[in-house]
């Protein structure tokens, strides 16, 4: 981590919900030029490297290639591939699953209605597919992959017979920007505030991608120095170091609370107690700190008063405070 983090304190990651399976996240203070370093960097490992799940073939009853039509059936094969592709679905197996989808009755057909295994789950039910006209019916079987990227359907490739290949993009990611802020600590105003924009398909969430992007590079970060040998580390600081001091600085910042005993306890008189509860003296560790002629401007406190408190004090060893 650079060394100015120990002046600066170590950056802090907020998270602002964006509505559905969408967050921006906010990461400050960082040094000059480390926002951009930073959010290039998760930006274009998000793009080409979150796993997920996605269609790859599909074989539907009665049809042999992509060009055809379905009788009773409004949209044409192609038109509910590419409905298909949509689908954003989550698989715990890295092996192909086949899912199955069989309508019958007139009206839409919606992902809702595909038949899942145990370990898939398919996150958004309502993505349209097709709709059944009277007398047709859609039967087929949906082939899944889980990997990453992008992989083309291969064209000539053999086959089994019935199976259209689909070009599969794996990534759930939907959206991902970045931009940076000037932001200050203290005198320093050359600092950078990182804001990112993460939307998904709901297959993953905004902070499992950040979480997988970050792991990802400090992998690959870990090649350079696998012996993890520290090069002028008096020019490099600790994550646990700049942690430990800050929790320092804040614990003495923090003022030591102060007891308090209910002045109650001391049996005073009805009318002494209420002229001190009057004024705003409600517990003995306040009481001490009166100075006599302080109580003696008190509404209702008069020498007797003062007599009283004086007394009940010096039962449990103390003393109203001394004049200045």
């Amino acid at each position: 981590m650079h060394i100015i983090q120990e002046e600066i304190g170590l950056p802090k990651i907020s998270e602002q919900s964006m509505g559905d399976f969408r967050a921006m996240f906010t990461i400050s203070p960082l040094p000059q030029g480390y926002g951009t370093t930073l959010g290039n960097a998760l930006r274009r490992v998000l793009l080409s490297s979150l796993p997920g799940a996605a269609v790859t073939g599909v074989k539907i009853k009665g049809i042999t290639h992509e060009y055809d039509t379905i009788k009773g059936v409004a949209d044409s094969v192609l038109a509910i591939i590419l409905n298909l592709k949509q689908l954003a679905v989550t698989m715990d197996q890295n092996e192909p699953v086949t899912l199955k989808l069989s309508a019958k009755k007139t009206g839409e057909v919606t992902a809702s209605m595909i038949e899942t295994p145990t370990g898939v789950t398919v996150h958004n039910g309502d993505l349209y597919l097709t709709k059944i006209e009277k007398g047709g019916s859609l039967e087929m079987e949906i082939i899944i992959e889980k990997s990453v990227g992008y992989r083309a359907a291969v064209i000539g490739k053999k086959v089994e017979a019935g199976l259209i290949q689909v070009d599969a993009v794996f990534s759930p990611l939907t959206r991902i920007h970045y931009d940076v802020e000037d932001t200050r600590v203290g005198q320093r105003t050359d600092l950078d505030k990182l804001n990112l924009d993460i939307k998904t398909n709901g297959s993953l969430t905004p902070e499992d991608a950040m979480k997988f992007a970050a792991s990802v590079l400090e992998s690959y970060f870990g090649i350079f120095n696998r012996e993890d040998e520290q090069v002028e580390p008096e020019f490099l600081s600790d994550f646990e170091k700049i942690a430990a001091k800050a929790k320092a600085e804040e614990d003495s910042s923090k003022p030591a609370q102060e007891s308090y005993t209910p002045i109650e306890i001391l049996g005073l008189s009805p009318r002494t107690l209420n002229s001190l509860i009057n004024g705003d003296i409600g517990s003995i560790e306040q009481l001490v700190k009166c100075t006599e002629s302080k109580l003696a401007n008190l509404r209702g406190f008069g020498k007797k008063a003062l007599t009283e408190v004086a007394d009940a004090l010096e039962k449990r060893g103390l003393a109203l405070s001394e004049e200045d």
